[in-house]
């Protein structure tokens, strides 16, 4: 994926690459000036160098005169310092080029994270938990900063010097670069093995990680129900016993990632040493045309060789840590939506007659929660929906405003199927007010527009209608008043009465209300449910209602039970008839 995804940075990633390969060839250069320098203090020449350094040698005759020893000397020493400063400038200069790789590759990896969150399934988390897709957003994205993003940027860069390196070690003395060699396969061959035990743990270790923040979630989630049955010590046992996992994984992690690069040092290390004892060998012998000031040059160049070896060992095993993060990024955003547009889905602004059910069967798992249902919402009509818990109310309008689509059957408005709307247009036609309210810690005023641009005097007129505008501007800051963490400084019925003024400001022909008053208490709820009979005067209704009191003036009440319309009709109606509506309203 990663890889993949890259490629929109090839102009980039090429010009990183040009840079390193300055980078290395500017620090060949510096060190290929170690033997004139050696001959000019040893000697007082520069006869006799090799031919590499004969190149420089001859190219710096150009400029300037090195018949004198004292100024050959001091400008071999200012040149080697300039190679050293172009060297320099070309490896700020990649290093910044690639930032922006990084960072943009990370910005849109977020963003792709999170228009996933926002079009999950809503039974998703029925599954899985909340902290686990926290985990893959934010930590396994960082994970992949400093491990994928890192060994890529290495792996890029590394083996240019690697190989340049060899090729002039090579052309300097190709059988002592030989022998220094050996080593190095057996470091690959290490390092692989610890790169493959290095991915397993991580994987383990990021989900550990997501079973413990889900705690965390679960447990500021349930303060009061924790206080309230003095259940802090079995919660902090809980927590105690996750993070224990958590540590012994991380742990392991960690030793894995440690020991990769000391490893490899440790064995190019013990290479210099071969070449030390080998070349000394070399240069005392009369056969070898190694000199001694070509000798140091060549102990020089092959030290730069370690720093390589080490980075592309680190980065394997970087990289095999940072591919469990990304696979499990990968797995998240390839979870499949609830509901997604068809290629031919047209715009719709509005209907004219109904919104109907006809013979709808849907399932989450295999049991259905609704079976064969039809039924029909004319336009400017109320209904609501009556019946015991888990006769299948609630799925009933997440069918209407289609967070899923049924397993048989279909929704349809004016007659055409939804699914051939598009859902972005189609889910505008309703506003939703539930029993549990959502509001964000931010002010009141983007509670009620959820961050739209809207002129003030709308919002102040659907906070009117709403029954919450005396109380907004009775705070100090107004509609600027942070809520706090889901409204918490707001109580049960203002917070409902917010969640009305956003349904007001909506503008939208079809009130869905799941519940919308069930948990209040009474001044809350006559509060609440005058706003709610002034804002029906305006919309279709569609009502779920525990509280049978509340929907008795509806036009037709269907009664559920078992995913099953039972009876259906008005008030009046199903009371004479004494069936399952009345039963629920003798025993309410």
């Amino acid at each position: 994926m990663m890889f993949g995804v890259l490629r929109r940075y090839w102009v980039r990633v090429a010009g990183v690459f040009l840079l390193n390969v300055v980078y290395v060839v500017l620090t060949i250069f510096m060190f290929l000036m170690i033997e004139p320098f050696l001959r000019l203090l040893f000697y007082g020449n520069l006869e006799g160098v090799s031919p590499l350094s004969a190149f420089v040698v001859r190219f710096l005759s150009r400029f300037f005169s090195l018949e004198k020893i004292q100024g050959a000397f001091a400008i071999v020493v200012l040149f080697a310092a300039v190679l050293l400063l172009l060297r320099n400038l070309a490896s700020y200069a990649s290093q910044w080029v690639m930032a922006h790789v990084r960072s943009d590759f990370l910005y849109q990896l977020r963003n792709q994270l999170y228009d996933k969150m926002i079009s999950l399934p809503l039974g998703y988390f029925s599954k899985e938990n909340r902290g686990d897709a926290v985990t893959r957003a934010v930590n396994d994205t960082q994970d992949v900063e400093y491990t994928i993003l890192t060994a890529f940027q290495q792996l890029l860069t590394a083996p240019i010097a690697l190989i340049c390196y060899l090729l002039f070690l090579f052309y300097i003395d190709y059988q002592l670069t030989l022998w220094s060699l050996l080593l190095i396969p057996a470091s690959f061959l290490l390092i692989g093995f610890l790169s493959h035990a290095l991915r397993r743990s991580s994987k383990t270790y990021r989900q550990r990680l997501g079973v413990l923040l889900s705690h965390v979630e679960e447990t500021l989630s349930g303060l009061r129900v924790i206080y309230g049955f003095n259940a802090q010590k079995t919660s902090h046992e809980k927590f105690d016993k996750l993070n224990r996992q958590f540590l012994d994984r991380q742990l392991t992690v960690f030793r894995l990632t440690y020991l990769a690069s000391p490893l490899s040092e440790f064995l190019s290390v013990i290479a210099v040493m071969m070449v030390l004892v080998i070349g000394g060998f070399l240069v005392l012998s009369e056969r070898s045309s190694l000199s001694a000031p070509l000798f140091i040059t060549y102990i020089a160049l092959f030290s730069q060789i370690i720093e390589p070896i080490k980075n592309i060992s680190s980065a394997m095993a970087d990289y095999k840590r940072g591919q469990a993060s990304m696979e499990r990024i990968q797995d998240f955003l390839n979870i499949a939506d609830a509901v997604e547009d068809t290629s031919d889905a047209v715009p719709v602004r509005g209907f004219n007659e109904c919104i109907e059910l006809q013979h709808v069967t849907f399932a989450y798992e295999v049991e259905p929660v609704l079976r064969d249902v039809s039924l029909s919402i004319p336009k400017g009509s109320s209904v609501a929906f009556v019946g015991t818990s888990g006769s299948g109310k609630s799925t009933l309008i997440d069918l209407l405003m289609r967070f899923y689509d049924p397993q048989s059957g279909f929704v349809a408005l004016d007659g055409v199927p939804v699914s051939r709307f598009k859902i972005g247009d189609y889910r505008s036609l309703f506003a939703l007010v539930s029993q549990d309210v959502m509001l964000f810690h931010d002010t009141l005023y983007y509670n009620i527009t959820l961050g739209r641009e809207v002129p003030m005097e709308e919002v102040v007129a659907a906070a009117k209608v709403a029954n919450i505008y005396d109380f907004i501007v009775s705070l100090p800051d107004g509609f600027n008043h942070v809520v706090g963490d889901r409204g918490v400084s707001l109580s049960g019925g203002q917070r409902q009465r917010i969640s009305i003024a956003r349904a007001v400001l909506r503008k939208a022909p079809i009130l869905l209300l799941d519940e919308a008053t069930s948990a209040m208490d009474t001044e809350s709820e006559r509060l609440v449910q005058q706003s709610l009979d002034e804002l029906s005067k305006r919309c279709t209704v569609v009502t779920v209602a525990h509280r049978l009191s509340t929907v008795q003036n509806a036009d037709c009440i269907y009664v559920l039970s078992a995913g099953n319309i039972v009876e259906s009709g008005r008030h009046e109606e199903l009371m004479l008839r004494e069936g399952a509506y009345w039963k629920l309203v003798v025993s309410s």
